[in-house]
């Protein structure tokens, strides 16, 4: 049992840095899209800014949170435990949300309304 604790825990730490990665990668690819567009429409290229990293943000977010149920699940299945991951997730996935609204101007049960009016 202990291999697949440790197994699991290697999962978990390493699903976390695929989360890091996509959030730093995100945030040079954005810096570099805006830099290059910024000069031609510097407002816009703000715009798009802060879509981008909101993107990258809310993938990495993903991560960060499949990682950390792998942890807590698989390696140590306390109450406590599951506790402090139901408060991890419910702060991220408001954060999440609020993010969506961010990058798509609305929330995210607004778009069924909107495909549904454009049909």
């Amino acid at each position: 049992m202990g291999d697949f604790r440790s197994i699991a825990e290697s999962i978990g730490l390493a699903i976390d840095a695929v989360g890091v990665l996509v959030i730093v990668i995100g945030l040079v690819i954005s810096l570099g899209r805006f830099l290059h567009r910024a000069p031609h429409n510097g407002e816009q290229a703000y715009r798009w800014l802060r879509q981008d990293l909101g993107r990258s943000i809310l993938l990495g977010l993903e991560f960060l949170v499949a990682g950390d149920i792998i942890r807590t699940v698989a390696v140590s299945p306390t109450l406590e435990n599951l506790y402090v991951l139901a408060l991890i997730v419910l702060i991220r996935t408001v954060l999440s949300m609020t993010l969506q609204v961010e990058v798509d101007g609305r929330w995210p049960w607004q778009q069924a309304r909107a495909n549904a009016a454009a049909d």
